[in-house]
């Protein structure tokens, strides 16, 4: 099994450019936001509750953070509260409603993301490994709590792997080389 550690490191591999961060900041939780949005329309009732592929993906997203740490895990499952009840409110609106701001704000998400990872010059995590995809959401809460001096022994875990974020130059090809 893959560790908390080994996670974020691998992720953090692909992130050590400050706007590339940054970015991750608003694209993850639009993104998370939208697609519990647009998973969350079809539902069925279950003992009288309503449950949706947003409300199972929720649960299993959080069931992965509490597997890899219970801090970190608590926190996620509580954002994912946050965005299943803000994906709920919006696939709650007019179809056309519904349909537009979801699709705008997943997109405007990916471009986002899209945009610091030219600063990064290099291609998102996920690429390589379709787990940096729940990987993203907790890369965010990590540095938030970083940036509040939280977890610093994790933090210094992940730079001894990563190299500290700021310290690393794109990997872009000089214009010799091409």
């Amino acid at each position: 099994m893959t560790s908390l550690i080994e996670r974020l490191t691998q992720y953090a591999s692909y992130h050590r450019d400050r706007r590339n961060i940054a970015t991750h900041f608003v694209g993850i939780p639009v993104i998370v936001v939208a697609t519990e949005a647009l998973l969350a329309r079809p539902s069925v009732l279950v003992g009288g509750l309503a449950v949706s592929p947003a409300l199972v993906a929720a649960i299993a997203a959080a069931g992965f953070y509490l597997g890899l740490d219970r801090r970190y895990g608590a926190t996620m499952a509580a954002l994912l509260a946050a965005a299943f009840y803000g994906g709920v409110r919006i696939a709650a609106q007019p179809t056309g409603t519904w349909l537009f701001t979801s699709g705008a704000l997943f997109a405007g998400g990916w471009i986002v993301q899209f945009v610091g990872h030219a600063f990064e010059g290099r291609k998102p995590a996920f690429v390589d490994d379709l787990a940096g995809l729940l990987v993203g959401p907790l890369f965010v809460v990590a540095e938030a709590g970083f940036a509040l001096g939280l977890r610093d022994d994790v933090r210094r875990a992940i730079e001894r792997g990563a190299a500290p974020a700021g310290t690393v130059t794109p990997t872009r090809p000089s214009p010799a080389s091409r």
